[in-house]
């Protein structure tokens, strides 16, 4: 291993655009692994942050994007135990320089790793870490009043892993954005969770995908305005929603779910709400919303990532938790470019993947 590693860059926020250059490789400290990065996938949070500096401002720069890997253990911390050299392995990345995923080698904690099935490829399995903690924070954790802008956190259901498989039976959930990355995993936990219908919006030809997830009835957004949507959802159901999940978050977006949401219901969003308030009252008919971020990095959120990341490897063994689909951008590091301008304008019904030490 080079005492050096190729890493994207952001050197501040007037700088406007990552780099590629060396930076050391680090060594993993106490419970920690130094993990080779074979997958990278791409979020929307690293265009966020390169615009704008959030989140990088609270920890320093110069900054390394990237906040889902997958590789192999190149190193171990002290005190690390059950961890080999070589394991395959899933981690969310973290905007602190040594934790970035978009670089050759990241440090992760060990408790918030996890082992990969050995038929699941890196590039499937770089899918997985933000959109799933998005989406199980979202649903399962509670809320913290410490979160990046104000009470941040979940409707406080019961997690699947956690006596919570097949709970709720029976009552309808409502997911905005079913072929997003978050959508997704946020199907498969209802799944899990024993929902029942689960609808969700995407176009025509997602439709497969999400039912592949698990959803029952997929309605096209195309076809079906948002201010259109409550009367959609009523013909295939009249059970009231108790909960629904705004993948997407927009204003119309929330405006529908809200319209939606059955007095005393729970409505989950991944950007600052626009519908709503944390706590229920009588004039939201009893209702609250839920601003849901995924970094399970945050000590708001990481003994919650650390008990999900050690249930995680058996949800992937038997398939309960899928990847995403995966498009490779160029042949290493530098395709990340390319796929940050695709994401910019826009990508539908699969997940850009970069491969920091090459095909």
């Amino acid at each position: 291993m080079s005492p050096m590693h190729k890493a994207l860059v952001l050197h501040s926020k007037d700088a406007g655009k990552f780099v590629i250059e060396d930076r050391p490789t680090p060594t993993p400290g106490p419970g920690q692994l130094l993990i080779k990065i074979y997958a990278t996938a791409l979020n929307p949070v690293d265009l966020y942050v390169q615009s704008s500096g959030y989140i990088v401002d609270a920890y320093g720069f110069p900054a390394v994007p990237g906040c889902d890997g997958a590789g192999v253990v190149e190193a171990l911390g002290e005190g690390v135990k059950g961890w080999a050299q070589g394991d395959r392995v899933l981690m969310q990345g973290h905007w602190v320089a040594d934790r970035g995923t978009l670089q050759q080698y990241a440090i992760s904690d060990a408790v918030r790793t996890t082992k990969i099935p050995d038929d699941m490829s890196f590039e499937e399995a770089s899918t997985i870490p933000l959109a799933l903690a998005t989406s199980a924070v979202g649903l399962y954790h509670t809320i913290s009043e410490s979160g990046l802008d104000g009470p941040m956190g979940g409707i406080e259901l019961t997690p699947p892993w956690e006596g919570g498989t097949g709970k709720y039976a029976g009552q309808p959930i409502l997911i905005l954005g079913g072929s997003s990355s978050v959508g997704q995993l946020a199907i498969q936990l209802a799944k899990l969770s024993g929902f029942s219908p689960i609808i969700t919006t995407a176009s025509k030809h997602n439709e497969a995908y999400c039912k592949a997830a698990g959803a029952t009835h997929v309605i096209d957004y195309k076809d079906v305005p948002y201010a259109d949507l409550p009367a959609a959802v009523t013909k295939i159901t009249t059970e009231p929603f108790k909960v629904v999940y705004d993948a997407v978050t927009v204003d119309d977006s929330q405006t529908a779910g809200w319209t939606i949401l059955a007095p005393g219901g729970d409505m989950v969003v991944t950007l600052p709400p626009k519908v709503g308030q944390r706590e229920r009252s009588e004039a939201n008919d009893g209702k609250r919303v839920a601003f849901t971020y995924g970094s399970i990095h945050l000590p708001m959120n990481a003994e919650f990532g650390a008990r999900m990341h050690k249930a995680l490897p058996g949800l992937l063994k038997d398939g309960a938790i899928k990847p995403n689909r995966v498009e490779v951008c160029g042949s290493d590091l530098s395709g990340a470019f390319a796929g940050l301008e695709r994401l910019a304008g826009g990508v539908s019904g699969v997940k850009l993947v970069v491969r920091p030490h090459g095909i």
